[in-house]
């Protein structure tokens, strides 16, 4: 059984991965464990967030469909940091996590070029370190010069509830042991990593009224680009704030000696970001509370995931943490919380394609690169999906630059830096996040997408219009100058803004921290008709118009070092001035050009210095 490229995995990164090859006309198999979970929702029941939201906006501007998804499956909308600049806003949606699960599966199985089968995979095949194939437990060999390895919290899963231990992909779902073999048989660096859950609650032991309420944001903005706004108008469902006391905390504490992840029968590394709660009691013991979010897991809102109460601990103080907490005294639990460890491969063996060093045409995308979340595994799934697909036909890349999208630093930030713990994103990782917001996600990557085949026509060209009305109020903004006089002033008194006393741009005048589209449309009739997203455009590009510019002048130095590529065949241990820790990161990443080893931790401006000055010395030989 022959195709061109294998996708061993069906969670959000192996959704994308097969949807990417098969839209670009590739043959493509997905190997999946359980089909009836391909693209299941294992944890929190939210998409986006915090950074989170602009992979989500990036992924669709590239083609990808966990927007359109959320879109389609979401039971609550809210943009987080609403009150505070553009660039660390964060779009976030509760979703059906049942019907997302089958909106997925559903469109996986109606694609064209796609094929799914519900085995186990077992062995990576190579000749001449290249792929040619992968076997599963039913001993059928699938043939592909491209594998894609999306395989989540699967390789040698080990659950953990107290002194429990199964061997589990998910509760109730097989593991993947002898892959994990054959990835260490290839001489991949493979480690061990550490996630967890909370218990679910039935619905109607919660006394909610005890909670405060969380409502949805009213006319909410839909995830997608794609998605029809004006018929965008979701049924939302509200979530709940509970909180954590002392009595929680008693118990927790009580029990720390029963808890795996301080017995020693966790080996692997958690998230330091999302840790669970017993973690967070041990850190942060003087802290009085903790929030905790009460969230719907479908639509029916029969289950109720606790956010912020991951654990492991045993299932009798499992009930006694939760029921200390006020408005669940009476909490059942549906499904206990857990937490698994399984093996990752160190993203430092991958290339910018998230194609690995040591076997050609074998890619890694997702949790397997030590990641943790739904939408930065989604990310590098449609990354690994289309960048097998231009290897098939002999065409470049498709590297996405720091500058260029949050996908950029993901991937650039795993395979420079790699990562000893569950890699998350956030705003503060992107040092052009003023550049690199959900806003103008199409702007940046749809022509990507467009020229892939991922995005249509129409929303090609609906982007080209916004792009094309948000320059033309920007010029007419920067070029138009208001003088002080009476007739002016008197305008400016109508629309609620202050006198000027000298000569001054329009665009300074939008620049004010109060300045609304209402009064744009007034001082610049001209924008009336645009479309309310090129509004916004031209809005923040003109309040933010001197940082942007600095921030285009420091991209601008970062692209001179990017076109510095660092010959192949250079010995890093013959540069005097070197050291011998600059040395062995400098052979053990690689870096194809100056900047990309200024990016690597502990490779400092004077060794950059002096690998600039050797790489001209090589050059002229």
């Amino acid at each position: 059984m022959k195709y061109d490229v294998i996708v061993i995995g069906g969670g959000h990164a192996g959704v994308e991965a097969s949807l990417a090859s098969a839209r670009l006309g590739h043959k493509t198999l997905l190997i999946t464990i359980l089909a009836e979970q391909i693209g299941a929702v294992s944890c929190n029941p939210a998409i986006g967030g915090l950074a989170k939201g602009h992979l989500v906006r990036e992924i669709d501007a590239l083609g990808g469909q966990m927007a359109l998804a959320t879109d389609a499956c979401g039971i609550q909308f809210r943009t987080l940091n609403l009150s505070k600049g553009p660039a660390v806003r964060g779009s976030r949606a509760q979703i059906d996590m049942d019907r997302y699960r089958i909106y997925m599966r559903n469109l996986l199985l109606n694609t064209e070029n796609l094929s799914i089968t519900q085995e186990i995979a077992e062995e990576i095949v190579t000749q001449d370190g290249a792929i040619t194939g992968v076997i599963t437990e039913l001993k059928n060999h699938y043939h592909a010069s491209k594998i894609i390895l999306t395989t989540g919290t699967f390789l040698k899963g080990l659950i953990h509830i107290g002194e429990f231990k199964k061997e589990a992909g998910r509760v109730g779902e097989f593991p993947a042991v002898n892959l994990s073999t054959s990835l260490r048989a290839l001489g991949l660096d493979v480690g061990r990593l550490k996630t967890g859950t909370c218990a679910r609650i039935d619905a109607k032991s919660i006394d909610f009224s005890k909670m405060e309420l969380q409502p949805g944001d009213p006319n909410p903005p839909a995830f997608s680009f794609r998605t029809d706004k004006e018929h965008f108008h979701p049924h939302q469902l509200p979530c709940y704030i509970a909180y954590t006391n002392e009595t929680t905390h008693q118990i927790i504490e009580g029990n720390f000696h029963r808890a795996p992840l301080f017995t020693g029968q966790i080996e692997g590394i958690g998230p330091r970001y999302c840790p669970s709660i017993e973690d967070k009691i041990n850190r942060f013991r003087d802290k009085e509370r903790h929030h905790l979010f009460i969230e719907p897991q479908t639509s029916e809102a029969t289950e109720y995931y606790i956010n912020g109460f991951s654990t492991s601990l045993p299932t009798d103080t499992q009930l006694n943490m939760i029921r200390s907490v006020e408005g669940m005294e009476n909490a059942k639990i549906v499904r206990f919380g857990y937490a698994i460890e399984y093996d990752y491969v160190q993203p430092t063996e991958l290339k910018h394609t998230l194609e690995t060093k040591k076997v050609a045409g074998l890619y890694c995308a997702g949790q397997i690169n030590g990641t943790t979340g739904y939408e930065e595994a989604a990310a590098q799934g449609l990354m690994a999906g289309i960048n097998a697909s231009l290897s098939l036909k002999e065409e470049e890349p498709l590297i996405l630059r720091r500058d260029e999208a949050y996908i950029g630093v993901l991937i650039d930030d795993l395979v420079t830096k790699g990562t000893k713990e569950p890699y998350r994103m956030f705003t503060s990782r992107a040092e052009y996040r003023l550049l690199l917001r959900e806003d103008n996600a199409d702007l940046r990557l749809m022509p990507y997408g467009y020229k892939l085949g991922l995005i249509d026509e129409v929303t090609h060209q609906k982007m080209v219009k916004k792009h094309q009305q948000m320059h033309e109020g920007l010029d007419y903004l920067n070029q138009t100058e208001l003088t002080p006089s009476n007739e002016n002033i008197a305008f400016l008194a109508t629309i609620g803004e202050e006198k000027i006393t000298d000569k001054i741009s329009l665009q300074k005048i939008v620049a004010r921290s109060e300045f609304t589209i209402e009064k744009l449309e007034k001082l610049a009739p001209l924008v009336k008709d645009f479309s309310e997203e090129a509004k916004e455009q031209i809005l923040i590009e003109a309040k933010y118009k001197n940082y942007i510019e600095k921030q285009k002048d420091q991209i601008d130095t970062m692209k001179e070092m990017l076109d510095i590529k660092i010959p192949p065949m250079m010995d890093f241990a013959s540069i005097s001035g070197l050291s011998n820790e600059v040395v062995e990161k400098l052979q053990r990443f690689n870096p194809p050009t100056l900047f990309a080893a200024s990016e690597i931790s502990g490779i400092t401006p004077a060794a950059i210095d002096i690998l600039h000055v050797y790489i001209k010395l090589f050059n002229r030989k």
